[in-house]
């Protein structure tokens, strides 16, 4: 027996179940199908590996999907303070000290109390599964692939690989990178990967929780600090923390094969000063990083979010505010659809979709490439470019202050210096 909906989400990652949350909100029929089972909560379990840094945007979105008080009363660390520096060492080096080239963007500057959140991937998407279930209209098939999508003029038939058959008016694939939905559609990807692969470590640290994270840059890409949450009474005066060490594949693997105790020796002599002295690590996990972008955002009744549709470079984790920003201009396009009574798959309402969301990704992908151009090198002109560039960052504190707005989700259009800088990085137009 088919069962019938206006839409199938395909992927309940925390964009999936974002978007079959406020999907039901708005009272449409909603199905979301993920392979995994419902994500578990354990309050004295170590912190999961994956984490995200949730700007002041997304946190306003989860609040009005009803998911971030959840996620508060699980775990979630504020930051008041994010740092950057250069930490390659050449002969111009003496030329600007790094006092001088330092820079923070803090809270206080921006009259807000804090600048985003450090939270488990897992807890996000916990409290936005507990959201969707809520919602009398959205139904959660857990532990399910699919099989086939058959588009027919009207509607769009999606067969799971146990042979049940869902009807609806649109498919969202928002199934992650390597998403079967987009395959399954026929829309080709643009992909450039990098030379680096980035390793995350989570770690415990002798100390109280820090208000700060922080990015050195080296030659072999940046070493990051994200601060958790409390070890609480098993390790007390001890804090999680998870770190992020960017380097060549085969160093990487190298340091993963390491014995804790060497790679926690490692890590300290390799990191900057900053990093708290280490107590334990809890866990090690690699992979590659790749920039990637959909050739189309939409293909007849089947459309893509997230990062089905893109995928960024790490370095400031903004991979899940983007798909998160997806979401709400999705969900406001096909409230405008059905509010104009057209069909859910009527390529006026995705292409305003596309046209807005495209250029917003392609921006914060050439950012992130920019950065990633500037500082991974040794070239002495762009080391001391780079090095200009942030001792006028610390002088200037409107242009710093727009750049942070700007990653926050505070304001939606890239600071002008950035974006006539973006327009230069080569190969990116296609993008």
């Amino acid at each position: 027996m088919t069962q019938a909906f206006d839409i199938v989400v395909i992927g309940a990652g925390m964009v999936g179940a974002a978007l079959a949350t406020g999907l039901g909100q708005d009272g449409f029929k909603v199905a979301v199908v993920d392979r995994s089972p419902a994500p578990a909560f354990d309050p004295d379990s170590a912190p999961d590996i994956r984490v995200s840094a949730l700007s002041a945007g997304s946190e306003r979105y989860l609040q009005g999907l009803g998911a971030w008080h959840p996620i508060l009363a699980m775990r979630a660390t504020p930051y008041q303070r994010l740092s950057v520096w250069d930490e390659t060492r050449h002969p111009l080096s003496h030329l600007l000290p790094r006092t001088l080239t330092e820079v923070e963007f803090d809270a206080a500057s921006l009259k807000t109390s804090h600048l985003g959140h450090i939270v488990e991937n897992s807890v996000t998407q916990q409290a936005l599964w507990q959201t969707a279930d809520a919602e009398p209209s959205v139904r959660v098939l857990a532990g399910h692939g699919v099989a086939t999508l058959e588009p027919q003029p009207d509607s769009i038939t999606v067969t799971l690989d146990d042979g049940r058959t869902l009807n609806a008016q649109l498919v969202i694939g928002a199934d992650g990178a390597q998403s079967r939905v987009r395959d399954m559609a026929g829309i080709g990807v643009n992909r450039n990967q990098y030379d680096q692969q980035a390793m995350v470590i989570s770690v415990r640290y002798q100390g109280p929780v820090e208000d700060i994270t922080w990015q050195g840059f080296y030659p072999t890409g940046p070493r990051a600090f994200l601060p958790l949450h409390s070890a609480g009474a098993a390790h007390p005066g001890e804090s999680w923390a998870s770190l992020v060490w960017y380097d060549a594949p085969d160093e990487l693997a190298r340091l993963k094969g390491l014995s804790d105790e060497a790679l926690m020796q490692e890590i300290q002599q390799a990191f900057p000063s900053e990093l708290p002295q280490l107590t334990h690590i809890e866990a090690r996990a690699s992979f590659p990083i790749a920039h990637q972008h959909a050739k189309h955002y939409f293909s007849g009744r089947v459309v893509l979010a997230g990062d089905s549709a893109h995928t960024i470079n790490p370095l400031a984790g903004q991979g899940v505010n983007l798909g998160f920003q997806d979401a709400q201009c999705l969900q406001a396009m096909l409230k405008e659809a059905r509010r104009a009574n057209v069909d859910l798959a009527d390529p006026q309402w995705l292409s305003q979709y596309e046209h807005q969301r495209r250029p917003a990704n392609r921006r914060m992908m050439m950012t992130m490439d920019l950065f990633y151009h500037l500082f991974s090198n040794r070239t002495p002109p762009l080391h001391l470019l780079r090095n200009l560039g942030l001792g006028a960052a610390r002088a200037l504190p409107f242009a710093r202050n727009q750049v942070a707005r700007y990653a926050m989700g505070i304001d939606d259009q890239l600071p002008a210096v950035l974006s006539r800088l973006t327009d230069r990085i080569p190969g990116l137009r296609q993008l």
